[in-house]
């Protein structure tokens, strides 16, 4: 199929606390808050790259669903907190600059920039939750 553009407008990120997800996403990754919708004690946060506002990531409470059942539940955060659940992948044209700032705000490292042998330069922190972002490095 040819002549189809196909964008990336929403991924989705579990989160525990959404208070500590905002710190992370907005304060120490420069994302912009898009909507921060709450229903009983549970909130649904969209926040994105200023100047991309058709990319965001909507950091939600694990299991929200109505069918999960309280075991369900537990085992899905666990699984979050181990890192184990998700993970996304982001890209800077500074990658060394950007580490240094996250690492300085007290981000949890999981791997300090490194030259891969497939060709990319990356490293890697956990999110408030336990989410894996990772973030490659893009030629400037």
């Amino acid at each position: 199929m040819t002549g189809v553009n196909i964008t990336i407008h929403h991924a989705f990120l579990p989160h525990t606390d959404p208070e500590a997800a905002l710190g992370f996403y907005r304060d120490m990754l420069g994302f912009e808050v898009r909507a921060d919708n709450g229903y009983e004690d549970m909130r649904w946060i969209t926040v994105g790259p200023a100047g991309q506002p058709g990319t965001s990531i909507v950091l939600h409470p694990p299991a929200a669903d109505p069918g999960v059942t309280d075991a369900e539940r537990r085992t899905i955060v666990e699984l979050i907190t181990k890192g184990a659940y998700t993970a996304i992948t982001l890209a800077t044209h500074d990658l060394d600059g950007l580490f240094d700032r996250l690492q300085a705000a007290g981000a949890e490292v999981v791997q300090e920039p490194i030259d891969q042998d497939y060709g990319i330069r990356d490293c890697a922190f956990r999110d408030p939750a336990g989410n894996l972002v990772r973030i490659t490095g893009s030629p400037g």
